[in-house]
């Protein structure tokens, strides 16, 4: 089995040489090369032909969302996005993934330290490697035109919604054309921490319902979207007034992710049972597999993206593999597929 050759683009000398050392330990990873600049990484990748670039942003002579813009234009290939955590590298970076970077990790600093880079590093570049690329950039994201209502349905029915690699940009497709009074939300996006309230405050930008990081007790209602905060569990649970809220905790990972979707579709599968509809996106690996065969076995209804649509068919094929899934259906149409399921909860 050949391996993943990687290139490392980064002008830090200490930041490349602790990529290297955290891809050095795995038998079906390289390190080919690395690069200070996008100038150098461009002869680089030329001469190289590396299967995986990572790609820090904030550069001299060239950033890296402008290397990127003409990268995925001329030679597109996979890209995993090594970012900071401040405000400017998290806006950056979701820019990043609209433009086709698929995988973001964090720079060490704050909550997000060397370990974890090296725990994850391996996992994002194999990702990286297994991804579906789209070969232009897409152009900024504009609010579309409001959906139209959701029909009749149980008011206490909950949505749950789960990916990985490639699931920003599904979840933004998704969520746009849902409309306003749909039930509550919850999502779990395995993203870094600090990453995903960026990502939330982007997507209550532009969609007609209020898309917020979930905080432990948070209330889900209609017309409300909950994402798991990065590095944290979140947890659906009951709520004295017949509602729903959320816990948000610490934990050990589950199936190598916090937040994890197994954990997220577990809870909903105890909690709301059959009056919940539970969607599987893209992403690399088996996490959400079995929490969905949880809600399945508790009478909720359940979505899987089709492997065509997926930028990575792992999770969804997952759960289809195992019987997890009701449905299997290509991104564009799971709007369509949550509102119909909806009309099918008892009330």
């Amino acid at each position: 089995m050949s391996k993943i050759r990687v290139l490392i683009v980064d002008d830090s000398a200490i930041v490349r040489k602790l990529l290297a050392e955290a891809l050095s330990g795995h038998d079906d990873l390289e390190v080919v090369g690395t690069a200070p600049d996008p100038f150098v990484a461009r002869d680089k990748i030329l001469a190289l032909k590396p299967d995986v670039l990572t790609l820090d942003i904030e550069m001299p002579r060239m950033d890296g969302l402008t290397f990127l813009k003409k990268l995925m234009h001329y030679q597109p290939m996979p890209v995993v996005v090594i970012s900071s955590l401040g405000q400017a590298g998290c806006q950056t970076t979701l820019d990043a993934l609209r433009l086709g970077a698929v995988e973001v990790l964090a720079k060490p600093g704050g909550p997000y330290s060397v370990g974890e880079l090296r725990m994850d590093l391996a996992a994002k570049v194999r990702a990286a490697a297994a991804a579906r690329l789209r070969r232009a950039p897409q152009p900024a994201p504009a609010k579309p035109e409001p959906p139209p209502p959701a029909p009749a349905h149980n008011s206490s029915a909950v949505i749950a919604i789960g990916a990985s690699t490639g699931g920003t940009e599904a979840i933004q497709e998704v969520l746009t054309r849902l409309p306003g009074n749909c039930p509550g939300i919850v999502i779990t996006q395995h993203i870094p921490p600090v990453f995903s309230l960026h990502f939330a405050n982007r997507l209550n930008e532009l969609c007609p319902m209020e898309v917020k990081e979930a905080r432990d007790g948070d209330m889900l209602s209609a017309g409300r979207v909950l994402i798991a905060p990065g590095n944290f569990h979140m947890i659906l649970r009951k709520s004295a007034n017949g509602g729903f809220r959320v816990t948000v905790q610490d934990g050990p990972r589950v199936c190598y992710q916090r937040p994890s979707v197994d954990v997220m579709f577990s809870s909903v599968a105890e909690s709301a049972g059959a009056r919940a509809i539970g969607v599987i996106l893209t992403g690399m690996g088996s996490d959400g597999a079995r929490g969905m065969l949880k809600m399945k076995e508790a009478g909720a209804r359940t979505i899987a993206q089709d492997e065509e649509s997926c930028v990575v068919f792992g999770m969804p094929k997952e759960a289809i593999r195992m019987g997890a899934a009701d449905q299997v259906t290509p991104l564009n149409r799971v709007p369509a597929a949550i509102l119909s399921q909806l009309g099918k909860i008892a009330r």
